[in-house]
């Protein structure tokens, strides 16, 4: 197993956490819906990557639902003192694995309690409100009531951090109008490149930002650039991307999920992928060639 130490640290809210971590939402049933295919390797991906190093999971109890988080807990508890979990709520699922906006006040207050319950704490160390106008992705609206209740379950002491998550620039700068954002948490990888100013901006605020779909996530990036890249290096485009992401900016904060042990690895590894400016060069065009294709 690689070491992950090249990744370097960032902080989250008032912890310190390896930049490449782990995200739990594979761990779910197809669909991320249901039970884990394979429940005993879901538990060895889980203690494997602690055992790695990560100590940064990202999850939500939307996943299965509850079955993720049930699975963590049963992985991983007593927890690690420097492990911080990240979860996320403000949706759930239908009876038939649709997903579901669930941002009222009783909402949030289920979700936390939920969380709780399933991970077996006392306290969650950062929650982020996950913003359903669209399901396709952010779309403008006032997030001033989900927020403002959320807040108020950390002022009860159930939550310490709060982030965002599928929103736009204009909902982060409300956010952080209401009360403090420990993170940002959206699409974002070679090909979707939508959020590069909001990434900078964060990064002068000192704020993480985290992105999901590293490869494009349901509809994985084709690109024969990061393919040669790849091969030109040795290692996978899975890789690739997460060696670009880490160079992108220091304060991205990498969550790249799986059931599998061996991609756990091959992940892993992707700490210790040095990209040469030539490989940057091109990685960086694939958004300009997206948007021409």
């Amino acid at each position: 197993m690689a070491s992950i130490d090249n990744s370097g640290t960032f902080h989250l809210g008032d912890r310190r956490v390896r930049r490449l971590g782990y995200g739990a939402m594979q761990l779910a049933g197809p669909g991320v819906f249901g039970p884990p295919r394979n429940r005993a390797e879901a538990l060895t991906v889980l203690r494997e990557a602690v055992a790695a190093g990560v100590n940064h999971i990202d999850t939500s109890d939307f996943y299965g639902p509850h079955a993720t988080n049930q699975v963590i807990r049963e992985a991983l508890a007593p927890y690690p003192d420097d492990l911080v979990i990240v979860t996320k709520i403000g949706a759930r699922r239908g009876e038939d694995a649709s997903w579901l906006p669930a941002f009222s006040a009783e909402d949030l207050t289920q979700a936390v309690h939920d969380n709780l319950r399933n991970l077996g704490r006392d306290v969650l160390e950062v929650v982020n409100l996950r913003i359903m106008f669209s399901v396709h992705g952010p779309a403008e609206g006032s997030i001033e009531a989900p927020l403002t209740a959320l807040a108020e379950l950390q002022r009860e002491g159930l939550v310490r951090h709060i982030g965002l998550s599928n929103v736009t620039p204009a909902q982060v700068a409300q956010g952080r109008g209401i009360c403090a954002i420990a993170c940002v948490q959206n699409e974002y990888n070679l090909a979707h490149r939508g959020d590069d100013a909001l990434i900078d901006g964060l990064a002068r605020d000192g704020i993480p930002y985290v992105p999901f779909f590293p490869l494009g996530g349901f509809n994985p990036l084709q690109s024969s650039i990061l393919s040669e890249v790849a091969g030109g290096l040795g290692a996978t485009p899975m890789q690739v991307a997460l060696a670009w992401l880490l160079r992108r900016s220091p304060n991205i904060l990498l969550i790249p999920g799986t059931s599998s042990v061996a991609h756990l690895r091959e992940n892993l590894a992707a700490a210790g992928l040095e990209l040469p400016e030539a490989a940057m060069g091109r990685l960086n065009g694939i958004a300009a060639e997206s948007v021409a294709g």
